[in-house]
């Protein structure tokens, strides 16, 4: 065959990677099921997903990722504890030892694309040392299937995975035994001590967050769907807010659900396939999600499987609450197969406020749409992590703070240039309470959150009246069909209206503490569009 053909002397040696055992070129996914489980990496569970554990990592190591300074790119990058420098001859040192570990062992190869646009799409090649990392990156990312293309592919991104080989700090400079490092000038990642399959995604989304903007595309985190009109919504919300599971709606087509790119054309998924948390999903809320955990090509990272019946327990998050399913895209009954369709005529901001002041929903205007796009709000609850007894805001710049390169503000830029020119409407869509802080106050209905969300891609709430929010300045909508117009206003659904107002001044209070390192990034307009 034509995708067997190649040599490590035609491909890997460019890499640094000599005297290899043997390389699996391109494996379909029956074949990648095979050596996993042949060289016990995971069990196949009953109806055919691949069920697979990471280890003492069961997500992303922020900590760990650096990205290596030097000349061509040390001015545009926005360092800081999401991007922390490492020197080029540390990187070098590290990247020959590593090559060093590989020396007669096998490898698997997986050549793929990033980008669904044929003009911003780059070639990736994903070397791993388990073939269920080779798995994961053909199922999350675009493939190439013709082998005449793949016998001449030529990388613009390599992305090298060694869950084994792990960092010495004192040696490497690393934090811990753990890295994730981007040479943005060589176009190479090298990830260790990490068997996280989600660090190989977003190292590529990383590197595409640094290369689109200097072509003027917007590249973003979020999921997009697309009515039968053709009207394109986008959704940005950090974890636990919602975004999966409003944007996969049995009535519209998804394009992507996590990462995309928005050019004078359009927008673009820049994945092939889905990775979505699947802790306690649910049957009747998510059936098309649902459905994808029991599919064949399925992967199942840190879900507890029954070893004598092979059947998995989606409600235990006895190893984390991070439990994860990687599959191809197709596997959902209506998706954008080509992964592109038109500009959005609605963006819709999701959050979840714990501290019980935000309406259900709200319209910004383009200077609030660029705010609170950059300061990310949501918040943590008591009881998600150690130490945490009540809510606690959250702020991820750009709705995804660890994976943007560049300064919030280059990225906000492109977003308000994009609003304008193409008359789009955003909205902010608060998914948590009402009626009281935590403790106090309950969570809105997901069946009132998805009435929310149908009136605004339906311009149902085109005509209907408006009040301004004294504090936030939105403009919040006094009628929604089939929505209680008391839970409309948050201010109703509290007993103790003092007590209202002052967990409303405290949380803009820290929306202004978090923009504070932002001020001198930002022209005047967007320092407009926050909180009085």
């Amino acid at each position: 065959m034509a995708m067997e053909e190649k040599t490590e002397y035609s491909g890997l040696e460019m890499h640094g990677l000599k005297n290899l055992a043997r390389i699996y070129w391109h494996l379909p996914t029956p074949s990648l099921y095979e050596e996993a489980i042949r060289r016990k990496e995971g069990l196949l569970a009953h109806l055919g997903p691949l069920v697979v554990r990471t280890g003492h990592h069961t997500g992303r190591s922020p900590r760990d990722k650096f990205l290596v300074r030097e000349p061509s790119s040390e001015g545009e990058i926005y360092w800081g504890k999401e991007n922390q420098p490492m020197e080029p001859l540390t990187f070098d040192l590290l990247y020959r030892r590593l090559c060093a570990y590989f020396q007669s062992k096998d490898v698997f190869v997986q050549e793929c694309y990033s980008g669904a646009h044929p003009r911003y799409r780059r070639p990736v090649r994903v070397i791993t040392e388990y073939a269920w990392h080779s798995l994961f990156a053909r199922n999350m990312f675009i493939r190439e299937l013709d082998p005449d293309v793949l016998s001449a592919f030529q990388p613009h991104f390599t992305v090298i995975v060694v869950p084994r080989f792990h960092a010495i700090p004192e040696i490497d400079g690393t934090a811990s035994e753990v890295f994730i490092v981007i040479n943005l000038k060589e176009k190479v990642v090298l990830i260790g001590g990490t068997s996280y399959a989600g660090e190989i995604k977003k190292a590529i989304f990383t590197m595409m967050n640094y290369y689109l903007p200097k072509e003027d595309v917007l590249s973003m985190h979020c999921s997009a769907n697309v009515g039968d009109k053709g009207d394109v919504a986008l959704f940005f919300g950090l974890s636990g807010t919602g975004k999966t599971t409003l944007s996969t709606d049995p009535e519209r087509y998804l394009i992507g659900d996590d990462e995309h790119g928005w050019c004078e054309e359009g927008i673009f998924n820049l994945e092939g396939g889905c990775y979505a948390k699947v802790i306690r999903l649910s049957k009747e809320d998510e059936p098309d999600i649902y459905e994808c955990t029991r599919r064949f090509g399925t992967i199942l990272e840190n879900v507890t499987i029954d070893v004598r019946t092979r059947r998995v327990n989606l409600e235990d998050d006895s190893l984390t609450e991070n439990t994860r399913a990687s599959f191809p895209i197709t596997h959902l009954p209506r998706i954008v197969r080509e992964g592109l369709a038109g500009h959005p005529k609605n963006i819709v901001f999701l959050t979840y406020d714990a501290f019980g002041v935000l309406p259900p929903v709200a319209r910004l205007t383009p200077e609030q749409a660029m705010y609170h796009f950059i300061s990310g709000y949501t918040s943590k609850v008591a009881g998600t992590e150690v130490g945490v007894t009540e809510p606690q805001a959250v702020f991820s710049a750009c709705f995804g703070s660890p994976f943007m390169v560049l300064s919030p503000g280059v990225y906000a830029k492109l977003l308000g240039e994009k609003i304008q020119r193409y008359g789009v409407k955003v909205w902010l869509v608060n998914t948590g309470l009402v009626g009281g802080p935590y403790g106090v106050g309950h969570r809105i209905s997901i069946k009132h959150t998805r009435r929310v969300i149908k009136a605004i891609l339906n311009g149902e709430l085109e005509g209907v009246e408006y009040w301004k929010d004294e504090v936030f300045g939105f403009a919040v909508p006094k009628v929604c069909p089939d929505v209680p117009p008391e839970i409309l206003d948050p201010k109703g659904t509290w007993k103790d209206k003092g007590a209202y107002s002052k967990q409303k001044r405290r949380l803009a209070a820290l929306f202004h503490e978090n923009f504070q390192g932002y001020r001198s990034q930002v022209g005047p307009q967007i320092l407009q569009g926050g909180p009085a």
